[in-house]
């Protein structure tokens, strides 16, 4: 009997309150790692009407500007006139930061004290910046790997800012909001049921000044300019029988941080898989890579990927779990929800062979610490808006499926073996 059922998966804008603080936070983050790549940070921002306050603990030899790294990404974001109720050049910039605690410190820092070790030994000895559980997910809805909720979820938010940046829809607003849910049979999506936007706009739209008359503008205008350039090169696309909400309030004037205040890390789903796979629990933006909530989640999300790449499951979800101050994971589990070419147990050995999950091999692996420079100090920030995973817009070290080739040959000797 065929299962039909419903999976919606939500984004944000970069003008969405905890989208500001996220960037903010890993802007900062960029700038400390680009002078200082030893830095240690845990950058948190909040911000409400005419406020950013930048909080945390930070440990770094680099001298940076907060108070200008703050107002640039603001600006860069699109908050700008004071009619927003919140302006990158009048609002108030807070600083109240520590340096980390050396309780956690000293767990992390252990490689750095001795000098004569090898290769193995140093990676040993850099332990985890804290306990948790981490999740990474990758199943083949999508070329980029990822579920399609949230993929199209993302493709639409990004397609406002674009709209709004160009100028050819001016009167939107940096805040706002996607929702779209995917009809699936059998585990399979098969159709759109629901379009959900949610934008902040100009209380007017050129001669428009009826409020009746400005919704029904909107919506016919992100129909042409935001959903159908979406699915232009997606095969399941909105029907007759799809829904199509925007602004269902009836207006959206009032918005970003005058509308709500914001927090670093308050938005871990949008980041990852839109709540189609499991979450550690643990958020990303303002860590640097020794804080396995951001780093162990990357190498997750790479071993998933290159299983699914490789053809062994159409979909995979790797866990981790670590100890503060310990470098190999407590554990780990490998799920192909029943959709896995090889058993599961094989699949396992061969992932631990092959990939590192230590936190200075994984920061190894992906070159966390030297990437920011690389790319002008730019690369934290640019995955704190529009998801952490599946970014065909960015060369991401984790989005890579080179490993797959060589999964499937230790998927086979391992199997054989058994």
């Amino acid at each position: 009997m065929t299962r039909r059922y419903l999976f919606s998966s939500e984004s944000v804008t970069e003008g969405h309150p905890d989208k500001i603080c996220d960037q903010i936070s890993d802007t900062i983050l960029d700038a400390l790692l680009a002078e200082d790549p030893s830095s240690r940070v845990a950058a948190e921002v909040a911000v409400n009407t005419g406020l950013v306050l930048i909080t945390g603990e930070i440990t770094s030899k680099a001298q940076i500007n907060f108070i200008d790294l703050a107002r640039k990404k603001i600006t860069e974001i699109g908050y700008l006139g004071a009619d927003s109720g919140f302006s990158a050049n009048s609002c108030a910039v807070l600083i109240a930061l520590d340096e980390q605690s050396p309780d956690i410190a000293q767990g992390v820092n252990s490689a750095q004290e001795q000098r004569e070790m090898s290769s193995e030994e140093k990676l040993d000895s850099v332990g985890a910046g804290d306990q948790g559980l981490m999740f990474g997910f990758a199943c083949n809805e999508t070329p980029e790997m990822m579920p399609l909720p949230i993929s199209l979820a993302h493709r639409i938010c990004r397609r406002m800012a674009a709209v709004r940046k160009t100028g050819q829809l001016p009167y939107l607003r940096p805040d706002g909001k996607s929702q779209v849910t995917v009809a699936y049979e059998d585990g399979r999506p098969v159709g759109i049921d629901t379009i959900l936007i949610s934008t902040q706009h100009a209380p007017t739209i050129g001669s428009i000044t009826d409020e009746a008359a400005v919704q029904p503008k909107i919506k016919e205008d992100l129909w042409s300019a935001v959903v159908q350039p979406t699915f232009s090169d997606i095969d399941i696309k909105p029907d007759d029988r799809t829904r199509f909400l925007v602004n269902p309030t009836g207006k959206f004037v009032v918005g970003g941080p005058q509308g709500d205040a914001g927090l670093t890390g308050r938005k871990i789903i949008v980041d990852t898989y839109g709540g189609y796979s499991r979450h550690g629990g643990g958020a990303f933006s303002g860590k640097d890579p020794t804080k396995v909530d951001r780093s162990a989640a990357y190498a997750c999300r790479y071993a998933a990927k290159n299983i699914v790449a490789a053809g062994l499951a159409e979909k995979c979800e790797v866990q981790l779990s670590y100890a503060i101050g310990v470098a190999r994971p407590v554990s780990m589990l490998i799920e192909t929800f029943g959709t896995g070419k090889v058993d599961e147990d094989s699949l396992l050995e061969a992932v631990k062979k092959i990939f590192e999950f230590r936190p200075a091999g994984i920061i190894q692996t992906f070159n966390l610490r030297n990437l920011p420079g690389e790319r002008g100090g730019r690369f934290y920030q640019e995955v704190a808006a529009y998801g952490h995973f599946g970014r065909p817009d960015l060369e991401l070290p984790w989005e890579q499926t080179d490993k797959a080739e060589l999964l499937k040959e230790a998927s086979r000797k391992s199997a054989a073996a058994v």
